[in-house]
């Protein structure tokens, strides 16, 4: 999962939102150093990342990328995941995408201070970019992954990555359709947040 689905699978909560948005930045102990809601919300993270890299499911995706991508596979499989759920967004949302998106942007403004210095390096660009309405297309997922290659690790594959999306559209879209609910159905179940209905009232949905 890559950013937008993160922040969907937070529920409500603006402080939880904000630790899953952050989850990747904050290693080992370090999230005890947070507010208690800000600590649930990368423990969520941490559990969805877990989650998701184990399970068969999102193993069979990463399988048709793995031969250029190797141990970035998941990465990618996360990012083609995103762009499921934002280009299906109606299917698990009452909220219009384009709202969400702008609630997510204004509320990670808000608490820019808690933020790792990490993120803050590149937040400007994530929002100048509109990142998160980026995943809608495949043209968006090709930038998202151009700009990742120029500022982490990640292999500049892109042009292979989107012809592989292309390719196997339906097959990753099957993939996302059966994996997405389980993790849902496990997030509310072990942290008891609402998830499914996501409506424009802030912050209890």
């Amino acid at each position: 999962m890559n950013f937008l689905a993160h922040t969907y699978l937070s529920g409500c909560n603006e402080e939880i939102i904000v630790g899953n948005f952050m989850g990747d930045y904050v290693k080992g102990r370090d999230y005890l150093l947070f507010p208690e809601l800000v600590k649930k919300g990368i423990l969520i993270h941490r559990d969805i990342d877990t989650f998701t890299d184990a399970h068969p499911i999102t193993r069979r995706s990463k399988v048709r990328v793995a031969s250029r991508y190797h141990k970035y596979a998941g990465i990618i499989t996360d990012i083609f995941y995103d762009h499921f759920l934002a280009s299906l967004w109606d299917d698990f949302s009452t909220l219009p995408l384009n709202a969400f998106v702008s609630r997510t942007y204004e509320l990670l403004k808000r608490n820019y201070k808690v933020l790792p210095s990490s993120i803050k390096m590149w937040f400007p660009t994530f929002l100048e970019n509109n990142w998160m309405m980026a995943y809608q297309t495949i043209d968006g997922i090709e930038l998202v992954l151009e700009r990742m290659a120029a500022n982490t690790s990640l292999p500049n594959h892109a042009g292979y990555a989107v012809e592989i999306l292309s390719e196997r559209y339906e097959s990753f879209k099957e993939d996302f359709l059966e994996f997405f609910p389980l993790i849902i159905q496990f997030l509310e179940e072990k942290y008891e947040i609402e998830i499914k209905t996501q409506r424009a009232g802030y912050p209890d949905c």
